[in-house]
C-alpha cells in the first residue's frame, strides 16, 4: 500500500527513511506543468520524468532510496507509487495533495494552477 505523506510532512518522512540513502522526489508531471511550477530541491534529490515515460526510463530511479512521488494534485504520483512498488521499490510515498498542496505548505512562492 502507498504510504500518503502530505508536504509539510515530507522532512520528517524523508527522516524516518534515512538508513535507505539519499532522498529522491520524484515528479512526474508533464514538462509544461514543471516549467510553471516547480520545487526547489531542500534536502532531497529533483528527478523530473513525465508518468507516461517512468516504464522506459525505471533504470535511472534507484530501487534502494527513499523515493517521493509529486504531481499536481497527488493522483499520477499515486499511480506512479503504486507501479514503483509492483516493480520492488521498498521505500515509496506519494506526496498527497501533489504540488498544489506545496504551494499552500511548504513554499507560497510556488505558482498554483
Amino acid at each position: 500500500m502507498v504510504v500518503q505523506v502530505r508536504p509539510a510532512q515530507l522532512p520528517d518522512w524523508f527522516a524516518s527513511q534515512e538508513a535507505e540513502g539519499a532522498p529522491l522526489v520524484l515528479d512526474v508531471r508533464e514538462p509544461v506543468e514543471t516549467a510553471f511550477a516547480a520545487v526547489t530541491p531542500e534536502g532531497f534529490e529533483l528527478l523530473q520524468i513525465p508518468m507516461h515515460l517512468i516504464p522506459q526510463r525505471l533504470a535511472e530511479i534507484d530501487p534502494q532510496r527513499p523515493v517521493a512521488c509529486l504531481c499536481h494534485h497527488g493522483m499520477r504520483s499515486w499511480q506512479v507509487a503504486a507501479f514503483l512498488e509492483r516493480n520492488g521499490y521498498d521505500h515509496v510515498a506519494n506526496i498527497a495533495g501533489g504540488i498544489d498542496a506545496w504551494s499552500a505548505e511548504r513554499d507560497p512562492a510556488v505558482p498554483r494552477y
